[in-house]
């Protein structure tokens, strides 16, 4: 795998499960192989001069997530007192170090990022915000947004991942996503989100009606996400239904083009503009953290 000689390549392995991580890089989970075969996706030529627009890893989406804008102007944010500021799409953590943290115990691996210089002008707030990562075996993952509120106003935040899974382009119509009880929406150009739809128990990743929407959960998500690629004899699931964990709101579908082999599946606490709208849109106060959590795991079909 073609990894860049600028950055620092941490690597946490259980039996033959390697997660590899660029912390320096905004935390990212880049790979994810089950003896020796990719479930989440890595370019084979990544442009490292900008690592928030390498199509690949674990992304991680925070404080906002998606497009927010004031005035037509994507990238903008309007707080309660009519102050506007510039944070970009999908926010800041992707673009910015996070520290490392290994757990010396087991397979696992914290990475933090808290306010500074950086964050401040566009997100004036204290905060620390962590995803944890831990193998329990090797075809299982958990993974947990830790969000603490280290200053005295109350914290506005709806954080997310964007989990490219591997799967080639030609696999699509054979391809299933099961998902609990939804309703489907989509962001209009304006910036707005859609009327409700009634969403369906089961996708095939060919269909149109699913790119680029989010599948915004009705209720407790007690059956979970499953994702059935025959092509590679696999089946994903991810339980959203984890002790402790605030709820997710929706789960998001999307790829890039036609011919990418890759395909999206991304858990997030809100929808795009919440800031504004509303819909899923966090508000943490003063000492206060929560987290959420979800479970992966990886299985053979048949």
């Amino acid at each position: 795998m073609p990894l860049s000689p600028q950055q620092d390549i941490l690597e946490i392995a259980q039996d033959a499960s390697v997660l590899r991580f660029a912390p320096q890089a905004g935390g990212r989970l880049l790979s994810w192989l089950i003896d020796g075969e990719e479930v989440i996706h890595w370019p084979e030529h990544a442009d490292w001069s900008q690592p928030a627009r390498i199509r690949g890893g674990n992304p991680l989406l925070f404080p906002f997530l998606g497009r927010h804008r004031v005035d037509g102007k994507i990238g903008y944010w309007r707080d309660a007192q009519g102050t506007v500021r510039e944070l970009p799409m999908h926010g800041f953590a992707r673009d910015l170090p996070f520290d490392a943290h290994a757990d010396v115990h087991g397979a696992g691996l914290r990475l933090v990022l808290t306010d500074s210089e950086a964050t401040r002008g566009g997100y004036p707030f204290g905060f620390r915000f962590e995803a944890a990562y831990t193998l329990i075996d090797a075809q299982t993952l958990d993974v947990t947004l830790t969000t603490t509120n280290t200053g005295d106003a109350p914290l506005p935040y709806y954080a997310g991942h964007h989990f490219y899974f591997t799967l080639p382009h030609t696999q699509r119509g054979e391809t299933s996503l099961e998902l609990p009880p939804t309703e489907r929406r989509f962001q209009q150009a304006d910036g707005s989100i859609s009327a409700a739809e009634p969403g369906e128990a089961r996708y095939t990743l060919d269909e149109a009606r699913i790119h680029d929407r989010f599948h915004c959960l009705t209720g407790e998500p007690k059956q979970p996400v499953r994702l059935i690629a025959p092509g590679l004899g696999r089946v994903i699931t991810i339980d959203l239904q984890r002790p402790n964990s605030v709820p997710w709101y929706a789960v998001t579908t999307w790829t890039e083009a036609p011919e990418s082999d890759f395909y999206c599946v991304e858990p997030w606490l809100g929808l795009p503009d919440a800031i504004h709208n509303g819909m899923g849109l966090r508000w943490l106060q003063p000492g206060k953290t929560e987290a959420a959590a979800l479970r992966i795991h990886v299985g053979k079909l048949g």
